[in-house]
């Protein structure tokens, strides 16, 4: 296995959702799906049109460290969120997966388990990652019961960790998977996943 990890733009496909690069492309779709109560805990676009989000897709684009997604439904081709690999560390074979967001009518389906299972297994199995990380508001209890269902272990709590765009002084939850842990948290997401069929 390498000592660091190359993670470049990739497209992961499941058999409902596929990840695709980020691109202006999407943000059409985006736009005619997203509501403002999706973004209360996180970093909204400037609005929610097909401008604002070319706007936060090129800035995204041009972040040292982050691989951006768009999370596209196969059976229709159209983008109902995003998601992302940031925080890439290649030297410590560690990332971070977040700015993640599904439209609502696509909560609580199989998107959500499938995307993080392809996530995870590329990161682990193909890039060779030691760590994946995923952190979130502390206010955000739906967010923290999603990602300890994957089977993700608590770290603890940064305090006043960012100050998100309302001014709010955000404590932020976060939590890891290892590659030690990936074995059981894939078997979980497996059942999950075939739970929907």
């Amino acid at each position: 296995m390498s000592q660091t990890m190359n993670v470049e733009p990739v497209v992961l496909e499941g058999k409902a959702v596929r990840l695709e690069p980020f691109e202006p492309a999407h943000a059409a779709h985006l736009a005619e799906v997203a509501t403002e109560d999706i973004f209360v805990h996180t970093f909204a676009p400037r609005e929610l049109s097909a401008e604002g989000f070319r706007e936060q897709i090129m800035g995204l684009a041009s972040l040292p460290d982050w691989c951006p997604f768009a999370q596209v439904l196969v059976e229709t081709g159209k983008a109902i969120g995003t998601t992302s690999y940031l925080d890439i560390r290649p030297e410590h074979r560690s990332l971070e997966i977040g700015f993640t967001w599904i439209a609502n009518p696509w909560q609580a389906t199989v998107v959500n388990p499938e995307a993080k299972y392809l996530l995870l297994s590329h990161a682990f199995d193909n890039l060779g990652a030691l760590r994946v990380q995923l952190k979130t508001d502390e206010r955000n209890k739906r967010s923290q019961a999603a990602i300890a269902k994957l089977g993700a272990v608590r770290e603890g709590v940064l305090r006043k960790q960012m100050i998100m765009p309302d001014g709010h002084q955000r404590n932020t939850v976060m939590f890891s998977i290892t590659d030690q842990e990936w074995p059981a948290v894939r078997e979980r997401l497996r059942a999950r996943i075939d739970a929907f069929s």
